[in-house]
């Protein structure tokens, strides 16, 4: 074996390919072929979008496993293990187990260079497939028609919301988004769009491509009833729905998506009433507006783009609060600041400005510019996220509350410093991918 520890192996990924995205799908693609991992014997589903890819593959999960399947769930990027971009049945994958799927897709592969993505992608197809899953639930990484987890056809394509994130790999606008979303389309098989204005592009695509498009508002809708729903497609009715365990208003319109999804397994999966009942319920997700309680509640938010931002605001002023709220934010410097601050602006008292361990991040100084031209003036520059949760909590009053958003690795950084010796700090609600250096996504 190359490498006998997980570290080792991650640390000469980061390094093996020339560039740390490289999208395209031959050089995956033969590698899977080799591995003979190409033609699933379990039924797949494949989740795009912008926001709510982590979230609907969670609530998949959850009511698939509720329903007595053995599921394999892969997300990206991770918190705080690597380990929990790859899950059967909820459990995340051994160190050891990885290393040799490792050795395996490293034997297979002979000369053809993977990026650390390519090969996390291939390590779960071929987890999944060894440990004999009945489903297994595959987010992409990044776009979606070039991305290494559209080497596997889906049986059934899912696209949650489409904003504007990634300009330089996707396109500047949600209608050229849309089209890099839609690549995960296949002729003659169901893809459902839970976005409930979605780009024109979507319905093209699949029109061209003879994909059957399932699209909220049309095909399949939700109503609200008190604190129940009901989801509606066609003649097909499911009645009396708690209201999904995951945090935030946005979290219907995924359910309502993954309710499709179900549908269209049903053959193959057949799920029930109560079993959906019990994963909807039973979901979690950290990082998507999760909350850890306490004297001075802190909010974690993996929140990185203007519409993820505007879910965000939207939950805040959902639940408000008597005291004030303090941001603590760092971001990567490709994104657009003034979108992603302006959404925020009027649920937030106090903005602490700090930077993260990435060479993409942005400098705090750069925040503190873009917020000043907003005329914003209640800003502190931090060293760290830690040190700014730290001296928060330290002047913060009754019924002050902490919001940390900006990428993956500001969340990562908040959760580390969350955790105790004996484990972790409890959550009142998870809800909404060591830290590696490869997060595309944040």
């Amino acid at each position: 074996m190359r490498f006998s520890t997980l570290d080792d192996w991650l640390s000469w990924q980061e390094g093996l390919h020339p560039s740390e995205i490289d999208l395209g799908l031959a050089r995956v693609h033969e590698v899977l072929c080799r591995l003979g991992r190409d033609k699933p014997a379990h039924p797949v589903v494949t989740v795009a979008g912008t926001n709510g890819k982590g979230s609907s593959v969670t609530l998949l999960a959850a009511i698939y496993r509720a329903a007595g399947y053995r599921v394999g769930a892969f997300t990206s990027p991770h918190l705080l293990r690597y380990n929990e971009r790859i899950r059967i049945d909820g459990e995340e994958v051994a160190d050891e187990l990885l290393c040799q799927t490792f050795e395996r897709i490293d034997q297979a592969r002979g000369e053809i260079s993977l990026t650390y993505f390519e090969f996390g992608a291939l390590a779960a197809i071929d987890c999944f497939a060894a440990a004999e899953v009945d489903v297994a639930i595959l987010e992409v990484g990044l776009g979606g028609r070039l991305d290494a987890v559209n080497i596997i056809d889906a049986d059934v394509a899912l696209i949650t919301s489409i904003g504007v994130d990634h300009e330089a790999w996707l396109g500047s606008d949600r209608e050229t988004i849309g089209r890099e979303k839609a690549g995960i389309m296949r002729a003659g098989r169901p893809v459902v769009c839970g976005d409930p204005d979605p780009p024109a592009s979507i319905a093209s695509a699949a029109d061209a491509l003879g994909a059957r498009l399932y699209a909220r508002g049309v095909d399949f809708d939700i109503q609200h009833q008190q604190n129940q729903w009901r989801w509606r497609a066609g003649s097909r009715c499911r009645d009396a729905l708690p209201m999904p365990a995951l945090r935030g208003r946005y979290q219907l319109q995924n359910a309502a998506a993954v309710l499709m999804v179900v549908e269209l397994l049903a053959r193959q999966l057949p799920v029930s009433q109560a079993h959906l009942r019990e994963g909807l319920g039973t979901a979690r997700l950290a990082g998507r507006f999760q909350v850890l309680p306490g004297a001075i509640p802190l909010i974690l938010d993996v929140a990185h783009n203007p519409q993820a931002s505007e879910a965000l605001a939207g939950n805040l002023r959902a639940w408000p609060t008597p005291g004030e709220t303090h941001a603590v934010v760092a971001m990567m410097a490709d994104k657009n600041m003034a979108e992603i601050f302006s959404a925020l602006i009027p649920e937030v008292d106090h903005w602490h400005l700090t930077g993260i361990d990435t060479p993409r991040a942005a400098p705090p100084e750069q925040l503190e510019e873009t917020l000043t031209a907003l005329d914003q003036h209640q800003l502190t520059i931090h060293a760290s996220v830690a040190q700014a949760i730290e001296r928060v909590r330290a002047g913060a009053r009754a019924h002050d509350r902490i919001v940390v958003f900006g990428s993956f690795y500001t969340v990562a950084e908040a959760m580390a410093a969350a955790y105790t010796p004996s484990g972790p700090v409890a959550s009142e609600s998870i809800a909404g991918d060591g830290v590696s250096n490869i997060r595309v996504e944040g």
